[in-house]
């Protein structure tokens, strides 16, 4: 779902519509997916419910996993993107040391990766 883009991003498409919730969401299998694959070290027991931190149209935002909304679909609340919705788009997800960057400056106080991830 997700390439090697640079140094502090992934990039993938999604489908993105509109979701009437307060945070972005995608499908919590899907979530939990990303969560494994992109940003587990495999060691010890992981957090694969923490926020992922997804980019889109120059800002970032963090995206939570919620049962009913359909897989590969990215669900934003208004206000984050002023595109017309629903659309096929490329969204960037930020990489695990960045990420953590992003949800400190969100005010996240346990944090979400480790920087050594």
């Amino acid at each position: 779902m997700f390439e090697e883009f640079s140094a502090g991003y992934y990039l993938g498409r999604l489908y993105v519509e509109p979701h009437d919730g307060e945070c972005a969401v995608i499908h919590r299998t899907d979530h939990e997916r990303m969560n494994r694959r992109l940003y587990a070290s495999g060691e010890g027991v992981e957090r694969l419910d923490a926020p992922l931190v997804m980019k889109l149209d120059g800002r970032h935002f963090p995206v939570l996993g919620r049962e009913g909304v359909p897989s590969g679909t990215l669900g934003l609340p208004p206000g984050v993107t002023e595109s017309d919705l629903p659309d096929r788009r490329e969204v960037f997800l930020a990489k695990p040391g960045r990420a953590a960057e992003l949800l400190r400056y969100a005010g996240y106080e346990q944090g979400y990766v480790e920087e050594a991830v």
